[in-house]
């Protein structure tokens, strides 16, 4: 009873959390939209494949370095802060390379796919704010007596269903946004040069938030 308690409590803090639109949301809801069901899906997996990896580093003990080294803080602060900004960048100059209505190259399905899951893999686990968020939150919901390893894994695995399930929501939401958009007769393209270059913006104020921030 005192291990399923910590869990539904971690689970209601975790579920909060998992709700407010930050980074992981952009990336899945710009997948979705310009990139269909499978890219979103996939871009959620990476993201819930980080968060599993920092929830076993905490469970571990290996994050309390990022709460205790500044110096460590700072170096993966510094290339979380660079791929997001690279990302955004990169989002935005496309945008003035391209015209306006090309038809985009169509790559293997499988290497799109993988590098959808990578980029929610990286944008993950180049975030320290995670790493800290699980040093912080999961020694509170570990029951005394029970082993640290096995319990954060369970307490990051429920965070990750919670996470999935969310972003379940969001693209099924947006498949049907979709639908509603191509109604209104408003060419795909359009639709996602809008949403490459909002994302982009977002990516480049998350890069600098993260840059410029010390804690």
């Amino acid at each position: 009873m005192v291990i399923l308690s910590a869990v539904a409590s971690f689970a209601a803090v975790a579920g909060l959390l998992t709700v407010i639109p930050g980074l992981d949301t952009a990336l899945v809801l710009r997948s979705a939209a310009t990139r269909g069901r499978a890219h979103a899906f996939a871009t959620a997996l990476g993201i819930g494949t980080g968060a599993l990896t920092w929830g076993a580093a905490a469970a571990g003990g290996a994050t309390a370095l990022l709460t205790v080294s500044q110096e460590a803080y700072t170096a993966l602060r510094i290339a979380g802060a660079g791929y997001l900004l690279w990302m955004g960048i990169g989002m935005l100059r496309a945008l003035r390379r391209e015209p306006a209505v090309p038809e985009v190259r169509a790559e293997p399905r499988a290497a799109r796919l993988s590098g959808s899951y990578r980029r929610g893999l990286t944008t993950n686990l180049l975030n320290p704010k995670i790493g800290v968020f699980y040093t912080a939150m999961l020694p509170q919901f570990i029951p005394a007596h029970t082993p640290h390893l096995a319990m954060g894994l369970l307490l990051a695995l429920v965070h990750d269903v919670e996470g999935m399930v969310w972003f379940a929501l969001l693209i099924l939401g947006t498949e049907r946004l979709g639908a509603l958009l191509r109604r209104l007769r408003l060419k795909r393209r359009t639709v996602q040069r809008s949403l490459d270059a909002v994302t982009g913006t977002v990516l480049i104020g998350f890069g600098l938030d993260l840059a410029l921030s010390e804690h």
